[in-house]
């Protein structure tokens, strides 16, 4: 039967592995920021364990208070890698009361109560076990069985600390003078190991999770103006019926080619995105904007009447109309056409919609251009007035 000693260094060599393997999936890749996060905190965990090790040998307070220190500081910054891959941006929730505890457990250990810093260490880092675990589960975005693993996890590990200091409380263990060893330790030391080892495993199900979602978003994302491109159109309403409160507007820049033959493909680039950036301020809730190639665009409206539609559609060629791109023969000022297609009561596939704004898209050119036409019942063009761009 393994003793206590023989747990601690399992515990080390499993966690110096894990941090190996992830700093050199790190190393692969850097835009995997947490993964980097979770190694140093694995890092600092080992450390923990070969001191605590050596605490067993020879009880030194200063030892103990280092020991202590890094055991929460670990869990501090696994915590930290958690909140970097969920997104969490106010690190200072956490930070903050896991610093005081320290600094608590470092004062009462100093006083020589090494037996209350043990418990206060325990309590931090089985808040800290239970905020990641709660944060998987609340705000996690990927296969729900993964994060109930993890929140299983980390809620079992951090039962395990609870346990330990349980155990001393209940003992009235206030002064230690040593390594606390009783049957929590032991049985934290077996949890610990096969927890940090499935985290560790897990760690690596979910950089690959985000690398997938990193690619899949590529694959769908214009690269120049930030949009979403053809094939992310084709993936989200493809399979979709057109109802009679959905609209698809469909843009063309006017005499694009002719731009980007006088004043060349850098100021084109600038018009492009200049209009990208006038579509994404009419984004929110049920409206999404698309790049189809080119100087076509798309917008795709849901929750909305033909009226509304067709007055957003024409309002995006006005604000456009303002524009105003600095060039080396002097200001660019360029206008753009648009056409209407919309759902019905019995719906209608998106190919059917996007035909029909097209039609109407190119009526709209030949009435001369700058101006939004939406097709009418008898799908003769309804040409409208010309934008106004001054």
């Amino acid at each position: 039967m393994l003793d206590f000693s023989s747990l601690l260094l399992a515990a080390a060599l499993s966690g110096i592995c894990l941090s190996i393997t992830m700093f050199a999936i790190w190393l692969a890749t850097p835009r995997a920021r947490f993964v980097l996060t979770v190694a140093c905190g694995i890092f600092v965990l080992v450390a923990h364990v070969v001191g605590f090790w050596r605490y067993t040998k020879e009880a030194d307070p200063w030892l103990c208070q280092v020991v202590l220190a890094l055991l929460t500081l670990g869990f501090l910054v696994i915590c930290l890698s958690a909140m970097q891959y969920l997104g969490f941006r106010d690190y200072r929730g956490i930070v903050v009361p896991t610093l005081a505890a320290m600094a608590a457990c470092a004062i009462v250990t100093f006083l020589g109560f090494d037996g209350i810093g043990f418990q206060i260490t325990y309590a931090a880092v089985t808040t800290l076990l239970a905020a990641i675990g709660t944060m998987f589960w609340i705000k996690g975005d990927h296969d729900r069985r993964i994060l109930l693993v993890v929140s299983f996890l980390s809620g079992a590990c951090g039962l395990s600390f609870a346990l330990c200091g349980l155990t001393l409380l209940a003992q009235g263990q206030w002064v230690l003078g040593a390594a606390p060893d009783n049957w929590a330790e032991r049985l934290n030391s077996v949890v610990a190991v096969a927890c940090m080892t499935g985290l560790g495993a897990l760690t690596l199900s979910l950089h690959h999770l985000q690398a997938q979602i990193e690619l899949k978003a590529e694959t769908m994302t214009d690269p120049l103006t930030g949009l979403m491109n053809r094939r992310a159109l084709n993936e989200l309403y493809g399979d979709r019926s057109f109802g009679p409160f959905m609209a698809i507007a469909m843009f063309d820049l006017d005499h694009f080619k002719r731009t980007n033959d006088v004043f060349g493909h850098p100021v084109g680039d600038q018009v492009l995105c200049r209009f990208a950036a006038v579509i994404k301020k009419y984004g929110k809730a049920g409206v999404d904007a698309f790049r189809l190639g080119g100087e076509e665009f798309a917008l795709v409206m849901s929750r909305v009447t033909p009226e509304k539609a067709h007055d957003m559609a024409s309002r995006i060629g006005v604000a456009f109309g303002t524009e105003i791109v600095p060039t080396h023969r002097g200001p660019l000022r360029s206008s753009v056409s648009g056409g209407m297609g919309f759902g019905s009561a019995a719906g209608r596939p998106l190919h059917e919609v996007l035909a029909q704004a097209d039609a109407a898209l190119y009526a709209a050119k030949r009435a001369g251009r700058n101006r939004v036409i939406a097709q009418v019942a008898a799908d003769r063009p309804d040409a409208g007035p010309a934008l106004k761009t001054a």
